[in-house]
């Protein structure tokens, strides 16, 4: 695929840095492979809308449901916003069902509340199964995410693996995803950020639509085996 450039973005601050000097041009960002062509974009968009709307209508009732759990449970408040980073380091406000009530900032600093002990059976069962992620067809929707991509982080991590780890920014050229070919390879929770870095940017190099369509029914298979 031809690699492509941007205007001048609204970036987060390290990843401009970061992508920025590796690109060798400040301010001006170029993103290379993985951005795919204009017609490519414009079919993978066609298919998030679809997609997305689509499994809104399928997952309404569920999501109902588990609203009612998740408010008897833990009280007001059953949607859980976070502010992650998103292609070309964007920040947006993702959105979750609520799994347990975060004592002030907590969430945009701690990496795993799999173990926490204010977890409930509500809040455990929807992590476990990952429907606390299906309000994210919502960010799908409109645009601030993509069905497939990498996973998007919170700032505050972002910071830290673009520091850390070689390569970490650059997974931020492709559109981010609810789910991905680091999840569908069992990297998600509390593997190896480096390992994942790799592997988002293995899928932005060689993005293509059939990849996207191998990841979404590899994603079926491993919810039903997870």
């Amino acid at each position: 695929m031809e690699a492509t450039a941007t205007a001048p973005l609204s970036l987060h601050p390290v990843l401009a840095e970061v992508e920025a000097r590796a690109a060798g041009q400040v301010p001006h960002v170029a993103y290379g492979a993985g951005s795919g062509t204009a017609v490519g974009r414009a079919a993978k968009r066609t298919i998030d809308i679809l997609g997305a709307l689509t499994g809104l209508l399928l997952t309404l009732p569920v999501l109902l449901l588990i609203a009612v759990a998740v408010r008897i449970e833990g009280g007001p408040g059953v949607i859980f916003r976070q502010q992650r980073v998103g292609q070309h380091g964007r920040v947006f406000t993702l959105y979750k069902l609520r799994s347990l009530k975060p004592v002030a900032d907590e969430g945009d600093v701690r990496w795993n509340i799999d173990n926490d002990a204010r977890l409930g059976k509500v809040g455990k069962f929807i992590r476990r199964t990952s429907l606390d992620e299906l309000p994210q067809l919502f960010n799908v929707l409109v645009g601030d995410m993509s069905l497939v991509g990498p996973r998007p982080e919170r700032p505050f991590f972002v910071d830290q693996f673009s520091q850390e780890i070689p390569g970490y920014a650059l997974r931020h050229r492709v559109p981010v995803g609810l789910t991905g070919l680091a999840v569908v390879k069992g990297l998600r929770g509390d593997t190896s950020i480096p390992e994942r870095a790799r592997v988002d940017n293995e899928y932005a190099d060689n993005w293509s639509l059939w990849l996207d369509i191998k990841i979404m029914f590899r994603t079926v298979g491993y919810l039903i085996s997870h």
